[in-house]
């Protein structure tokens, strides 16, 4: 072999190379599609099936377990310098598909399709009609929220935070999906019978909504470097979490997702109460009132 189809060798299998490596990313966006239409598949049978605990959780474990292929798949492609408008579309669809369209089929299925029939008939009525609503309200902003974040480039929270973190402008769906799911798994994912437990699930599923299209700030995480050359304590972190995770997966991912969506809330409070030291009092602001010219002194004399 000469020194020209040695280079040809090698031009060939570094062209082979750098395909695998474009299609890395997209491995785990079709991962985070297939955790999805499982979870979607798993809810619908709790519909049709006995045993509808288990199929419910199942659907909360899969669209938990979507969150970090979503994660890994874009720092995957910034890593290998392999971004493509191609793979920022496919993600965007995915994610529709299982932060989206999964954990409102689940929110509905959850939370208000197994309300007993006893119950007060224009109570049950009226509770399965605001479940439908506010489940597609859910999917609706977080539609709205992926759609916003392609198009904006440069987007700045409302209440802007420290200059050397990165922040999500409105709370990301994956969150949003992830504190829903979490909760079901919570609680064992026994289907709500009362209408004082469906009430509060309302409520919750609504907000989740509202923090997605929301302009206040959430902490992306996207300053944390994993190609620092001696990462020895981030990996000793992250195995500790990893085996809580596993150990204590329902309280971990609840009390986790709860703790992320009252960080976005309280940043949002505390930089109002801020802005509302900093304002200067009414008082404060009139300008000062001119003084009186003194009167002359002397008797006064009149015609």
């Amino acid at each position: 072999m000469n020194h020209h189809e040695a280079q040809e060798t090698r031009d060939r299998n570094r062209a082979r190379l750098r395909r695998g490596m474009y299609l890395l990313p997209s491995l785990f966006t079709a991962g985070n599609i297939g955790a999805g239409y499982f979870s979607i598949t798993q809810t619908i049978d709790a519909i049709t099936n006995n045993n509808a605990q288990v199929h419910l959780d199942w659907a909360a474990i899969a669209i938990l377990f979507a969150i970090p292929f979503d994660s890994l798949d874009g720092r995957i492609a910034r890593m290998t310098n392999t971004v493509t408008d191609f793979g920022r579309e496919l993600d965007s669809m995915a994610d529709v598909i299982t932060f989206g369209v999964a954990p409102s089929l689940l929110a509905f299925i959850w939370g208000f399709h197994f309300l007993p029939d006893s119950l007060n008939s224009i109570l049950h009525q009226h509770l399965l009609q605001a479940g439908v609503f506010v489940s597609f309200l859910f999917l609706l902003c977080g539609a709205s929220r992926l759609a916003r974040f392609n198009i904006s480039h440069d987007a700045q929270p409302r209440n802007p935070g420290r200059p050397d973190r990165k922040y999500f402008v409105g709370m990301p769906i994956p969150a949003a999906a992830g504190l829903l799911a979490a909760t079901v798994h919570f609680f064992n994912a026994y289907p709500v019978e009362e209408w004082w437990v469906a009430i509060p699930w309302l409520i919750l599923v609504g907000l989740a909504g509202f923090l997605m299209v929301s302009t206040w700030r959430f902490w992306s995480g996207k300053e944390i470097n994993l190609t620092r050359r001696h990462p020895f304590q981030l990996l000793l972190w992250l195995a500790v979490i990893v085996y809580f995770t596993l150990r204590f997966s329902q309280v971990v991912f609840f009390l986790g997702a709860l703790a992320y969506m009252f960080s976005g809330i309280w940043a949002r409070a505390a930089y109002g109460w801020s802005r509302r030291r900093r304002r200067p009092s009414p008082a404060a602001a009139q300008p000062p009132a001119p003084e009186a010219k003194p009167e002359p002194l002397g008797p006064r004399f009149t015609d």
